[in-house]
């Protein structure tokens, strides 16, 4: 669960390219407006020359969000930062895409009815009926938006449009079956999560973990990364794996495989919603 912070906590997060200087001009930076750092991290890409930074700070009034951010502006550019900074107690509106199997959408929900992950649930969106129960039964819109070949181009745009209408931050694919465009993966760069099994580029299609039974695999895994127009290819966040033997028969392998989908995912998910992942081209930095 995650730790209560105190009043007027903030997170700053930032990459620019690798000079000396950088971890003074933001110490410096916070000292002036009255901030006690909670916790900084920072990693430096030797190979790309590239700093970055995460720090979490208390700085009480009369410092404000908006205020340290205009301030913080002209010390950015200095050392051309991309840089965001956010209240560290913010949740991310957050729209979760499913389609009939519900573990990873039950896992979600839990953690964040029991205030485990930092989002803030907008809705439910299901080209099946399947996960309505669900839910509904913690009082969360849900959302039927049916894809067929010939609505695929209709329905995605009516995505989008819920997202701007909503202010979503963060889409996740909670094991959503469908593929999305090119457009729609741009349109959502850096702020849609997918999760899938790790047996890719084997078995894929239908009944992947069937697949696997049947060659007797002795790791499950699954891998959360970020969504772009290359399938199930782009910058991951989280992965992780669990032993099976010969003992576990195609359902048990099939349990064994829901299990870790769900961990990781919502592992990626709170993560993102921390701000602890940055982007550093096709991979990512997770401050953890």
């Amino acid at each position: 669960m995650n730790r209560t912070l105190p009043p007027h906590s903030y997170v700053l997060t930032i990459i620019c390219p690798d000079r000396p200087g950088i971890v003074h001009a933001v110490s410096g930076f916070l000292v002036e407006h009255g901030g006690n750092i909670l916790e900084s991290q920072q990693f430096d890409d030797l190979d790309e020359d590239r700093f970055f930074m995460r720090v979490q700070f208390v700085a009480p009034p009369p410092a404000s969000l908006e205020g340290l951010r205009t301030a913080f502006a002209d010390r950015a550019a200095e050392f051309s930062m991309t840089w965001e900074l956010w209240e560290a107690a913010a949740p991310y509106r957050t729209l979760i895409l499913v389609s009939k199997f519900s573990h990873c959408l039950n896992d979600l929900l839990f953690r964040w009815r029991n205030g485990d992950l930092q989002i803030d649930v907008a809705g439910v969106v299901s080209n099946h009926m399947d996960c309505a129960p669900l839910a509904a039964s913690y009082d969360v819109d849900f959302h039927h938006l049916p894809v067929t070949p010939d609505t695929k181009a209709e329905a995605e745009a009516e995505l989008l449009t819920m997202v701007d209408e909503l202010d979503v931050d963060l889409v996740v694919l909670a094991r959503y079956m469908q593929v999305l465009s090119d457009e729609a993966c741009d349109a959502l760069a850096g702020r849609a999560i997918n999760i899938h099994h790790s047996f890719l580029p084997s078995f894929k299609g239908a009944k992947p973990y069937h697949q696997a039974f049947e060659r007797g695999v002795k790791l499950v895994g699954a891998t959360a990364h970020y969504v772009t127009a290359d399938l199930d290819e782009g910058p991951i966040i989280e992965q992780d794996v669990v032993r099976v033997d010969h003992r576990f028969d195609a359902a048990q392998l099939v349990s064994a495989g829901r299990d870790v989908e769900a961990q990781v995912l919502s592992r990626a998910v709170r993560w993102h919603s921390e701000s602890r992942v940055l982007l550093n081209g096709s991979r990512t930095v997770v401050f953890r």
